[in-house]
């Protein structure tokens, strides 16, 4: 049987490891890069540093508005598939990426199987809310990470070819934690491990609205602790959009984007973690360091309701108050499985195709 997935972002390279490793130990997988994060920090550096197979197609698509992106993706990827004949498309979590390979492959009448199924922010001011959803509802297999995932699904009328198998981020970290161990990057940036904070910030809600982004740059000021800040592209350049280079203290420590493996040790040895990723929520509930979100909503609502995270979106003195009060200590529920989720995937289409 011939799979072909799709990646095209960030986490969806970090979701593909351990998941293409499974697949080709008993099916034929052709790899396809859309080219969405295409900067080397972004894109090549984690297929490297994950032993990902390298891609059989690299669309190329690249930036644009979410129209343009997505519409060029349709075209190039059904050209995949009409050269292919797949018997399955795999797609990954929220981006244009897998809306596009969802609804080429649902257009030719392929299988579609989407991993990450199932979550939901309930905010539709989010691409990505828009993305997972409508994949979900042409989707033949749902691959859920989370027994909540399954509520959300039921409560959208989903219960045919829903499967949980745990989250596979969550192998992912698992296979990932020893080596990321040996990284040197707090040699590298002149670190202390628990003596600084961590912080990431790429969603559009933040990084194109300048009060926003003016607030949270003002917050990461303020702390006296040093705060590593890998910064997206997206946010570099509105920075400087909105000339608020001045507005950073000499206590944030702005790099490039980094690696996963040094960034899994970073998160490991931060104090406490701010971001506006979805993925990262969860890899510091996993990773047991406490989360302030910079959002209002999230769709991993475990790592709220455990006491791991909290919301506090871009007020500038709730982000003040929670670094500095912000200790959970409560005991973590077995929320993302056991770390088989791939192998779980491999084994139910197995068993179905």
């Amino acid at each position: 049987m011939k799979i072909v997935s799709i990646v095209g972002a960030r986490p969806q390279f970090i979701k593909c490891s351990p998941v293409s490793k499974e697949l080709r130990k008993k099916f034929q997988e052709i790899l396809v890069h859309t080219g969405q994060h295409y900067d080397y920090e972004m894109s090549k550096l984690f297929f490297d540093q994950l032993d990902i197979p390298k891609p059989d197609y690299n669309l190329g698509v690249g930036s644009g508005s979410h129209a343009e992106q997505t519409g060029k993706m349709i075209v190039e990827i059904e050209k995949v598939f009409f050269k292919e004949k797949p018997d399955l498309v795999l797609v990954y979590g929220d981006t244009n990426s897998t809306l596009a390979g969802s609804l080429a492959a649902t257009k030719l009448r392929i299988k579609l199987a989407h991993v990450e199924a199932g979550l939901r922010s309930y905010d539709m001011s989010m691409p990505e809310e828009i993305n997972r959803r409508l994949t979900d509802h042409i989707s033949d297999f749902l691959f859920v990470p989370t027994k909540t995932a399954i509520k959300n699904l039921e409560k959208e009328g989903i219960k045919k070819g829903v499967f949980l198998t745990g989250d596979v981020m969550y192998d992912a970290l698992i296979q990932s934690l020893d080596i990321a161990d040996k990284s040197d990057i707090l040699n590298k940036l002149k670190l202390t491990s628990k003596d600084y904070l961590l912080a990431t910030l790429h969603r559009p809600a933040n990084t194109d609205n300048k009060e926003n982004l003016t607030n949270i740059i003002e917050a990461f000021s303020e702390f006296e602790k040093k705060i590593v800040f890998p910064i997206h592209p997206r946010t570099e350049k509105t920075i400087k959009q909105f000339n608020l280079q001045k507005k950073i203290s000499d206590n944030i420590i702005i790099t490039k984007p980094v690696g996963y493996l040094d960034f899994l040790c970073l998160q490991k040895n931060a104090v406490k973690i701010l971001t506006d990723s979805g993925g990262i929520q969860k890899e510091a509930y996993l990773l047991k360091i406490p989360c302030i979100t910079l959002r209002d909503k999230t769709e991993w609502v475990e790592t709220v309701e455990d006491g791991w995270n909290i919301l506090v979106g871009a007020d500038k003195e709730k982000i003040i108050e929670n670094v500095n009060s912000f200790n959970p200590s409560n005991t973590q529920n077995n929320h993302f499985g056991k770390g088989n989720a791939s192998k779980k995937i491999r084994e139910f289409l197995e068993e179905n195709m």
